[in-house]
């Protein structure tokens, strides 16, 4: 059965590290925009990366911010080598669909091994294949395609340059609830200090846990949530320029500055009220390959969800 919890339910690795970017995006324009307009413009600038399409096939007309209409957004997370010129395979996609009326945000996390139709290519496969083939141009009518809904925009995430990231906060503390060596580190029980480097040996340790990915993704949540109370810090504000140069590095979108600041205006408390969907499937072994199948219904119920919250039906 789909389980669709409300505010309680404990995000996922990708889900909460894209959230948090995405909300820091915003949080930045719209706090800082004012005193230090050359920084944040300068690192929004070498964020935006524009794709070949003025709007969604889906659409008859390009979102109005002013108008205050909905609008959806496809989070790609990628785990590749930072500066690696391979397009890479997604390891996460997120969609999210903001309705300013309503006040409310719902997000679905679309697993990595659902089998679609990857359009551009006329073939079934993963659908985090469609990055791999034909980067953000091929990712996103090959989502629009699953779910049936516009897809507005988008906002790529590089994880191996979150390493990045802690080094701009000044690195973070984190309760290590056992000892283990990971890369040559060696991380002792108890409150350890992580750098950017250490940090990223520290989530991506599995085979010593007892819980297996269970464990890592709880070390991950850890310091990303560090990350997040250090960046909201005074300390945070004192490290405001290498926190921005860490975004600006490892975060791509086709939204411009002018649109992220309407955002903040307009859709801002659309935060306080996110519901978290699920697709539910079952996993397929097909000629060898394993894939993830959602059925046919419950493709259509999400999709409907969604559809509704971007006030298409």
């Amino acid at each position: 059965m789909t389980r669709v919890d409300r505010g309680k339910k404990r995000l996922k690795k990708w889900q909460k590290i894209a959230l948090s970017v995405f909300a820091i995006l915003f949080l930045l324009v719209g706090g800082f925009i004012g005193y230090t307009f050359y920084t944040v413009n300068k690192a929004l600038s070498t964020m935006h990366e524009p794709i070949d399409r003025e709007f969604s096939e889906k659409r008859t007309d390009k979102v109005n911010f002013g108008d205050k209409e909905p609008f959806s957004v496809l989070l790609i997370g990628l785990d590749k080598e930072t500066g690696s010129t391979e397009k890479g395979r997604s390891d996460s996609l997120i969609v999210l669909t903001v309705n300013p009326t309503t006040e409310s945000m719902k997000m679905v996390s679309i697993p990595r091994d659902t089998r679609t139709e990857i359009i551009g290519r006329g073939t079934q496969d993963k659908i985090n294949h469609a990055h791999a083939f034909g980067g953000v141009e091929m990712s996103i009518p090959t989502v629009e395609n699953f779910l049936d809904i516009p897809i507005d925009y988008y906002v790529k995430i590089n994880m191996e340059g979150f390493k990045d990231l802690v080094d701009a906060v000044g690195g973070v503390e984190v309760n290590n609830p056992f000892a283990f060596t990971q890369s040559g580190k060696t991380f002792n029980e108890g409150t350890i200090s992580l750098d950017g480097e250490s940090a990223l040996s520290y989530v991506r340790m599995r085979k010593q846990d007892p819980r297996g990915d269970f464990g890592r993704a709880d070390r991950q949540k850890q310091v990303v949530q560090a990350v997040i109370n250090k960046g909201a810090s005074f300390t945070g504000l004192a490290n405001f320029d290498n926190i921005l140069g860490a975004i600006g590095d490892n975060v791509r979108t086709n939204l411009v500055t002018d649109e992220m600041m309407d955002i903040q205006k307009n859709y801002k408390e659309a935060r306080h009220d996110l519901e978290v969907m699920q697709l539910s499937g079952s996993g397929a072994n097909i000629e060898g390959i394993y894939y993830f199948q959602v059925p046919e219904d419950e493709r259509m119920r999400v999709s409907g969800v969604l559809r509704e919250h971007l006030n298409l039906d």
